[in-house]
């Protein structure tokens, strides 16, 4: 690992962001040119500590994962992306991986929907990339480690999330997400991370092993999906999911028609953002 080089260029990476850029509010006193280092750390998923050490070349050296997580919040092209990965001393993800490579314009994209919740996953349901909107509606993400942003293993070993879904409806979004899983695992077989994901999941989860046992197939994003959420009950928004060309990754954008109670919804969402109301309904 070269490390005062991989230290040099998080700091000149993080330094050309403004916490517009990631949709980040810009506060005040900002004393640093670009992102703050909690803020960088905050988006990769690792904490502040071990950020301010990589930058000071006093840090071990990061895994794989630590290093997309840092490309992602950085959000650096595929040619920076590969080059921080030479400099941390592992290899870039080969062909046959899926991948976790955030495009720059698929960032911008998420943050033109300044109305809208959208997430990004790759092909086996990591989130890679949430607006403010998202974070919401379902919850920030950025408070949870970056080894477990992952909607099946936030479903089955953790419990859920913000928002759950009404009960005639989970069944079904259950056998969903566990047929996404298999069809990953079917779709890449030199990728030991989806193998490594679902034994995981078989271990943690016992609701988990039974779904994977029948082998069923279901559609994971329907047009429509209802939620219950803490504050504003029970919301029907539509689910659109928009297919990354080149990447393997779903772009999912919820919305709901002008003038309907669930577009009020948004709407107020819009103006509270992560904070919570004093009386939930």
């Amino acid at each position: 690992m070269n490390r005062d080089d991989f230290g040099a260029a998080l700091r000149e990476w993080r330094e050309r962001l403004t916490p517009a850029d990631v949709g980040l509010p810009a506060g005040v006193r900002r004393r640093t040119p670009g992102l703050r280092r909690e803020e960088v750390a905050q988006l990769a998923g690792i904490s502040v500590d071990y950020q301010t050490r990589l930058e000071q070349a006093r840090g071990a050296r990061p895994s794989d994962a630590v290093v997309a997580a840092l490309a992602r919040a950085l959000r650096l092209t595929s040619t920076e992306r590969d080059h921080l990965f030479h400099l941390a001393g592992v290899s870039p993800p080969s062909p046959g991986r899926i991948s976790t490579v955030v495009r720059p314009s698929v960032l911008r994209l998420m943050d033109r929907f300044t109305d809208l919740p959208a997430l990004l996953l790759s092909a086996q349901l990591d989130v890679l990339a949430w607006n403010p909107m998202a974070a919401a509606l379902i919850g920030d993400y950025s408070a949870i480690a970056a080894a477990e942003r992952n909607i099946a293993w936030q479903r089955f070993v953790v419990g859920g999330g913000r928002v759950q879904a009404v009960p005639g409806e989970q069944a079904t979004l259950d056998r969903a997400l566990v047929a996404t899983l298999r069809d990953a695992v079917a779709r890449y077989p030199d990728d030991p991370a989806p193998r490594r994901l679902v034994a995981q999941l078989r271990a943690r989860s016992t609701e988990f092993a039974e779904l994977w046992a029948l082998r069923q197939m279901e559609a994971l994003h329907p047009k429509c999906k209802r939620f219950e959420h803490p504050e504003l009950g029970l919301l029907e928004l539509d689910c659109d999911s928009l297919h990354v060309p080149g990447e393997d990754q779903t772009l999912i954008v919820y919305s709901a028609s002008e003038g309907s109670r669930e577009a009020e919804a948004l709407a107020l969402l819009r103006v509270l953002g992560t904070q919570r109301m004093n009386t939930p309904r």
